[in-house]
């Protein structure tokens, strides 16, 4: 484990003491949600023992996120009842604009909060480089791929990964259908996230001898016209944890399922709002730990490494697969478990 440097150490200790809140305070400055319409603050817990102050950072308004975030502030609260410790916690909304998303990480350090919590990889790019300065603790959810995202090997910032296992999902496509001849991969260059998995997938069906057509979009709309150009070309399409697909995923659901052609994707928010199945991590579980870690920071003030979460979890939709005549019960061997869901507009 990296060491934080003795000043944070310091700083946590001094933040503890003086039982900072986010409202209504009693030391230290917080911002103020009424100012700031992408963020929301809520403080729980115990004020008679160790006091911190959390900033969790939404790269953007999205299912996974949403649930990440959850299931963040859940566990925040359980562990400062638990552990008698008073957690004020921020949430800020990115609105997957990078300038924002800088605003966002400038206002965190200027209002002296004790750690960041950013939820997807441009977000916790952004809040490492503007934690640089203070070395104030870095604790991201939900980055595929740490290294690729350049956030390894940096004394302050650990966090969480769901890597996908795209190996899995891609034997699921072809246990389905053994007749696949052409996948369409799906994703946004503009997804740091996107670039490695498709690669593997490349490589994967290289070794199996199928073809596969890229095509991407770095809009909804972008999106939209990449799926309606390949749906007379492909015979089942892949994405990986994608949140440009993911979230046009409600627009494009209905014309591939439509058109026969099975969507397999790398989170199960992706088939919540249509898509045909995924194998993946809990997010809730996810978020769990990722609340954990953070906690395990500010109170031990050392830094581990970031932590993989399991993913082998298999959800289908079961509307889409009514829509595709899709049998799916081979599943049920392939993962931990298989989750049966229905498409939300959330």
């Amino acid at each position: 484990m990296n060491k934080l440097s003795l000043n944070k150490v310091l700083s946590l200790s001094a933040a503890a003491a003086l039982a900072l809140s986010l409202t209504a305070c009693s030391g230290g400055t917080a911002s103020n949600p009424s100012t700031n319409p992408t963020s929301s603050t809520q403080e729980n817990g115990s004020n008679s023992g160790e006091s911190y102050k959390i900033a969790v950072v939404r790269q953007l308004d999205h299912a996974s996120m949403n649930e990440i975030r959850d299931a963040i502030t859940a566990e925040l609260d359980a562990k400062a009842a638990d552990l008698g410790i008073s957690v004020s916690y921020t949430d800020f909304n990115g609105n997957n604009d990078p300038s924002t998303l800088s605003q966002i990480g400038a206002q965190i350090v200027a209002d002296g909060y004790d750690a960041i919590i950013p939820i997807g990889t441009t977000a916790a790019q952004q809040m490492a480089a503007t934690a640089q300065a203070t070395e104030t603790p870095v604790i991201y959810g939900t980055v595929s791929y740490p290294e690729t995202a350049g956030l390894t090997g940096i004394s302050y910032v650990t966090g969480t990964s769901d890597a996908l296992n795209v190996e899995l999902l891609l034997d699921m496509m072809l246990a389905q259908n053994p007749d696949v001849q052409t996948v369409g991969l799906l994703y946004s260059t503009s997804e740091v996230n996107s670039a490695p998995a498709i690669e593997t997938a490349k490589a994967y069906l290289d070794s199996k001898g199928i073809s596969y057509l890229d095509k991407t979009g770095n809009t909804t709309d972008e999106i939209v016209a990449a799926v309606n150009s390949m749906l007379d070309q492909v015979d089942a399409v892949f994405t990986p944890t994608d949140n440009v697909v993911q979230a046009a995923e409600l627009a494009i659901a209905p014309t591939l399922a439509e058109a026969g052609i099975p969507h397999y994707a790398g989170a199960d928010s992706f088939v919540r709002n249509g898509a045909f199945a995924t194998c993946g991590v809990n997010y809730t579980d996810l978020g769990t730990q990722t609340a954990d870690l953070a906690l395990e920071v500010l109170q031990t003030g050392t830094v581990p490494e970031f932590i993989t979460v399991s993913g082998d979890i298999i959800t289908v939709n079961t509307d889409t697969a009514a829509t595709l005549g899709a049998d799916y019960s081979m599943f049920e061997a392939m993962g931990s478990s298989l989750v049966e869901v229905q498409t939300t507009q959330e």
